[in-house]
């Protein structure tokens, strides 16, 4: 399964950036013997639009065009649903095993998302109800794909209550 993570912006060298990629290296590893392939990190150029809708929907078109044909969209919004590690573990393996061809995890830019991007979502979820950074968001997609990993090999990692 091929997986890709498409976010607005460009993440700055610093340590939002070094622990994505601690994350991101870790997923790779993990993911070669599940049947999945190295993370491809896409960062879509923040729009210079006037209008907040405008650069919404400029962003859109780039996001929808960087997703892979047939792969399996998550959103994260912060309007989106809580979802646990072990829910997302179980949703990520059930689209593996039932053929979809790729994953790809979707970060909007500093004015949100378009809805036509929502609208193309498998699923939306969110990190908690408050606002978080884009780095920090970011560093918590990789992570999850790594724990979601380690949840679907029977890794120790995720300790969580069964």
């Amino acid at each position: 399964m091929r997986l890709a993570l498409v976010a607005v912006g460009r993440l700055k060298r610093g340590p939002e950036r070094d622990l994505a990629e601690e994350y991101r290296g870790r997923a790779d590893a993990l993911g070669r013997g599940l049947g999945f392939s190295a993370v491809q990190m896409t960062e879509i150029p923040e729009s210079r639009a006037r209008r907040a809708p405008d650069r919404c929907a400029e962003e859109a078109g780039a996001i929808l065009a960087a997703i892979p044909p047939g792969a399996a969209t998550v959103v994260l919004d912060e309007g989106g649903k809580a979802v646990t590690s072990l829910d997302f573990a179980a949703q990520v393996g059930a689209w593996r095993d039932g053929g979809r061809p790729g994953l790809a995890i979707v970060i909007g830019g500093a004015d949100g998302l378009d809805p036509g991007v929502r609208a193309r979502a498998d699923l939306v979820f969110a990190f908690g109800a408050a606002t978080l950074p884009h780095g920090l968001v970011r560093v918590l997609a990789f992570e999850q794909l790594y724990r979601a990993m380690t949840i679907l090999s029977g890794h120790p990692y995720h300790r969580g209550a069964p």
